[in-house]
């Protein structure tokens, strides 16, 4: 006849037994690939951390859209958001700006008579990036944002945006091409008006060509 207390001794370290096998699965194999949590790198050697996929607050793995404006004419790029170990690449590298010196800074008071226009550029290189943004006092008027390469000639260039009968705006643009990027304004209004401008970002020189005949 057994004796009842080895019997349960037994039972207790089989049981003991059992619980340390679970757990070490349980860090071992649950973390890395439910969680994404890898404490003793075991799973990363088994790959296990590879079958967990992000999630978004649906919970199922989407792809991402990346847009990029070039020009005036938008693209929108799907990627694969990964496994979070490395980065998403960009459609466009541009939008990071290295840049030897400082960005610069400038304002401009342009003031318009009736039915008076103007262009304003920026001399900027391929990739660098500009922040502006403009106000009207004492009216609207008509703006056509574009750009163009000199070396070109005059049959070349972009639209960014065109409106009429406005009276601020704000953006940023990176340089599709070497060239001067700018606003040409006409005073739509039945008074003079005044443009202040604003300029922040990477580029060579701001060229203002005066009152336009």
């Amino acid at each position: 006849m057994a004796d009842p207390h080895l019997s349960g001794k037994g039972s207790l370290k089989g049981l003991l037994i059992a619980l340390a096998v679970a757990a070490v699965l349980f860090v071992t194999v649950v973390l890395p690939a439910e969680y994404g949590r890898d404490p003793t790198h075991v799973g990363r050697l088994l790959g296990l951390d590879k079958l967990r996929a992000p999630t978004t607050g649906g919970g199922e793995a989407k792809p991402i859209l990346l847009t990029e404006v070039i020009g005036g004419n938008e693209k929108v790029w799907t990627a694969d958001p990964g496994d979070g170990r490395e980065p998403v690449p960009l459609p466009n590298p541009a939008v990071y700006q290295a840049g030897d010196a400082p960005p610069k800074h400038e304002t401009k008071v342009i003031k318009l008579a009736v039915d008076g226009k103007t262009e304003v550029k920026t001399q900027l290189k391929k990739g660098k990036m500009v922040v502006y943004s403009w106000q009207v006092e004492g009216g609207k008027v008509y703006v056509d944002y574009h750009g163009h390469d000199p070396s070109m000639g005059d049959k070349f260039w972009v639209r960014y945006s065109e409106e009429d009968g406005v009276d601020h705006s704000a953006g940023s643009l990176v340089a599709p091409f070497d060239g001067e990027h700018g606003w040409f304004w006409l005073n739509v209004s039945e008074q003079p008006v005044t443009i202040r401008l604003t300029v922040d970002g990477y580029y060579d020189a701001i060229k203002d060509y005066g009152n336009i005949p």
